[in-house]
């Protein structure tokens, strides 16, 4: 039997019609049975902020923070770059909790274990 794929979104904006993209992929991926997990690194990390998420809601979609929400509670981890907060001068801001904020060597190594990635 073939080993289980896993696909890794990365979001790199904060551009409000970018938002949903990475998080309905990795949903969908899920739904599949592909494991998924989602980055988020410099301005995207804009999307992450208590107030943030919750404003922006396009279309019929839900807000991006239901979306990230529902993305956490599929058991999809979301990953955000120390690095980018750091660079945003972030470093006592909180962010939307269940983020797992870890080092920029994370991403690396989440891309050489990926069997595909998609940047956002």
């Amino acid at each position: 039997m073939a080993d289980k794929k896993t696909i890794l979104y990365v979001q790199t904006s904060d551009d409000p019609e970018r938002q949903y993209s990475p998080l309905v992929l990795a949903q969908t991926a899920k739904a599949m049975d592909v494991d998924a997990q989602v980055y988020y690194l410099g301005q995207g990390l804009r999307t992450l902020q208590p107030g943030a998420a919750e404003k922006i809601k396009l279309g019929a979609f839900p807000s991006v923070l239901e979306m990230i929400n529902k993305t956490l509670e599929m058991g999809i981890p979301i990953y955000v770059c120390e690095a980018s907060k750091q660079m945003l001068e972030w470093e006592d801001v909180e962010l939307i909790p269940g983020l797992k904020v870890v080092g920029a060597g994370t991403l690396n190594d989440l891309v050489l274990e990926a069997d595909g990635t998609m940047w956002f």
